[in-house]
């Protein structure tokens, strides 16, 4: 097998571990809602943040030489991660990837800071006959959405029509993501040439989420929102730099907690013309019932002065 990456990699047992790495921020000219998002600093202090966090996905390519040294090639074709984020990434911050062997095509995943705290925890896997993800067991476990405010107007199955979408190695991705992929690998933690023609992990969610404004789900805002849950997973892959796709969005479940409410959606990522996906993401963004000024008010106003939150 080909190495295509130069990260070192300490190896106890079946546990693969990945070298200290300060990943970089990129998200802080990101804007969505005509307002900033949770990756500028002053709005993410605002809302309690010591400043603006790094993007989750930013993460999965500490994860990629891990992934490539069990499966090889086939990790691009067939793999799947799918995480948890536990604790936001700042600038500055080192964290380090580990993974451990649970079955031929499973292991589980963790990323930590060096003091210890959990960054996000999941699975990967590879296919084409995955076996069960983190968060498919997660999301067996949810409790439905009770008396949404932020998500009123959301139902699930609802489901855009396809959407084309295109990256190119030059190409600017946006307001949502300004930057291009040549931009990303001067900055990615695991470069490697085969991202020249091979879209990485952290990119398809950048791919997929750039058209998040075309045929857009109903939220109550100006809110603010944070990835909570994410998997990519390649059916038939990989996704190709400069390739014409089309993006199929459909929400699956609606959840939340004390503070959020939670959208997620699944995105079916399809050749132009194609019937069959070649690759999915699955995304739960979790809105902060406080970055919303009317959220009480709105929320009187759908349940009565009764409604708890």
């Amino acid at each position: 097998m080909m190495a295509i990456f130069d990260t070192p990699i300490a190896r106890d047992g079946g546990t693969l571990t990945g070298p200290w790495r300060t990943p970089r921020q990129m998200l802080m000219a990101q804007s969505y809602g005509g307002h900033a998002s949770i990756h500028d600093d002053s709005t993410a202090q605002g809302l309690g943040f010591k400043g603006g966090t790094i993007e989750g996905p930013t993460h999965f390519s500490q994860f990629d030489p891990l992934c490539h040294d069990l499966w090889g090639d086939d990790w691009f074709a067939h793999g799947c991660i799918s995480a948890h984020y536990r604790s936001p990434v700042f600038e500055g911050e080192e964290v380090r990837a580990a993974l451990t062997r649970q079955s031929g095509n499973r292991a589980a995943i963790v990323m930590e800071k060096r003091d210890g705290t959990e960054v996000l925890q999941g699975s990967v896997s590879i296919g084409p006959d995955h076996p069960p993800t983190a968060l498919e067991e997660r999301m067996a476990g949810l409790a439905p959405l009770e008396r949404p405010v932020l998500m009123s107007d959301a139902v699930v199955g609802a489901r855009t029509g396809r959407i084309p979408v295109r990256m190119g190695f030059d190409q600017h991705m946006g307001d949502l993501y300004p930057f291009s992929l040549a931009d990303k690998l001067a900055r990615m933690t695991e470069p490697s040439d085969i991202y020249r023609q091979v879209i990485p992990f952290e990119m398809v969610s950048v791919m997929v989420n750039s058209i998040a404004r075309e045929q857009p789900f109903p939220v109550r805002g100006p809110s603010i929102g944070l990835f909570a849950d994410q998997e990519i997973r390649m059916l038939r892959g990989p996704l190709k730099v400069g390739q014409q796709y089309e993006i199929e969005r459909e929400i699956v479940a609606l959840s939340g907690s004390r503070k959020t409410e939670s959208m997620w959606v699944l995105s079916r990522v399809f050749v132009t013309g194609d019937k069959s996906p070649v690759a999915t993401m699955l995304l739960n963004t979790a809105t902060l019932k406080a970055s919303y000024a009317q959220y009480e008010a709105d929320r009187s106003a759908l349940y009565g002065d009764a409604a708890d939150g």
